[in-house]
């Protein structure tokens, strides 16, 4: 009887439940066996698993996060854990391995096959939905969704109390996040990763707005945005394990470059990690089980090295070397209908 094991790993999103469920549950049909491996590539390292059976995933669809556990170890950082890796995928006798991450968990997962562990199958995770070689990933519409409904409740006070509302949302590389939900959520500006920050065309966009008799803006932004002005900084000098800067600040330093420019009364809010909780859509949930079936499938049929994606309503496998290649950025035609509604 073959052995899976299932790990998910980097940040928790709604959605990974259900891919677990949908495996383990295809899984069974096809008389495999399951592992739980807990919080990531750490529990590769460490050798921490789970059983994983039917009782296990009974009721864990609704739930958002993930019963595994997560972390953003990398076998790759500290010398000695990727033998570690090796060692404990033959103690645990696992014939293949499903890795759910996002860029960087899929990014070691590629690593891996290069380096002798070859039944692995991946499947796109991360609300940023900035991986490519997929259309959508699962966590995305959830988050999108969350966030709207923040901006709509910030649209009330904003307008109660005539203020400015910045409102800063997650995405490192990629702003999909700030503008989905901020062209849903009607946002006056959104200002992404893509397109640097130009503060005085963001305070005239606001002044203009304000001279045809609005009292309040909501103004969108994306964690990992930058300014054109260089002496703005946001971003700590610390570096995670996988070499990413740790985000958070913009959202205060722009709203205070606004009042000071503007005059007007700004007030900041930051979603954080709101965005990742929660129970899933019903987009995610249905995504994120016809992913954990597929995966699955490519796992009886030994498609190894391979990553289920979305393509329109398809789902269909790709190269996993070739979907952490490069980051899918926002599309500009996207943008240029989001700056429709500027002002």
């Amino acid at each position: 009887m073959a052995r899976i094991g299932i790990l998910t790993g980097g940040g928790d999103c709604p959605g990974l439940n259900p891919v677990i469920r949908a495996a383990v549950k295809k899984g069974s049909l096809e008389g495999y066996e399951f592992t739980g491996i807990k919080n990531g590539w750490k529990g590769l390292i460490e050798n921490d698993t789970m059983p994983l059976g039917l009782g296990a995933i009974s009721g864990i669809l609704p739930k958002g996060g993930t019963i595994l556990g997560t972390s953003r170890t990398n076998p790759y950082k500290k010398e000695g854990d990727l033998q570690k890796v090796k060692d404990n995928f033959k103690k645990m006798a696992l014939d293949a391995l499903i890795a759910v991450g996002g860029e960087d968990t899929l990014g070691v997962a590629a690593k891996l096959i290069k380096d002798g562990i070859t039944n692995i199958v991946g499947v796109p995770k991360t609300i940023d939905n900035d991986l490519s070689c997929t259309d959508y990933t699962f966590g995305f519409d959830t988050a999108i969704n969350t966030a709207m409904e923040c901006l709509d409740r910030l649209h009330t006070t904003a307008e109660s109390h005539h203020r400015i509302i910045v409102a800063e949302l997650m995405g490192r590389h990629a702003g999909w996040i700030a503008v989905e939900a901020g062209i849903a959520g009607g946002a006056d500006v959104i200002l992404i990763p893509e397109v640097a920050i130009d503060m005085d065309e963001v305070c005239n966009t606001i002044k203009k707005r304000h001279a045809r008799g609005k009292t309040f803006s909501i103004v969108v932004v994306a964690e990992g945005a930058q300014f054109k002005d260089k002496s703005l900084v946001t971003q700590e000098e610390k570096l995670d394990s996988f070499g990413h800067v740790r985000l958070g600040g913009i959202g205060e330093i722009l709203g205070q470059e606004i009042e000071k420019r503007t005059g007007f009364e700004t007030r900041v809010s930051v979603l954080g990690h709101i965005q990742r909780g929660g129970s899933p859509t019903a987009f995610d949930r249905v995504l994120g089980t016809r992913f954990g079936v597929k995966a699955v499938e490519l796992i009886k049929n030994k498609k190894f090295g391979q990553m289920v994606a979305l393509s329109g309503n398809k789902i269909i496998d790709v190269s996993l070397q070739e979907a952490v290649k490069s980051l899918k950025t926002v599309d500009s035609d996207l943008y240029d209908i989001a700056k429709v509604f500027f002002g």
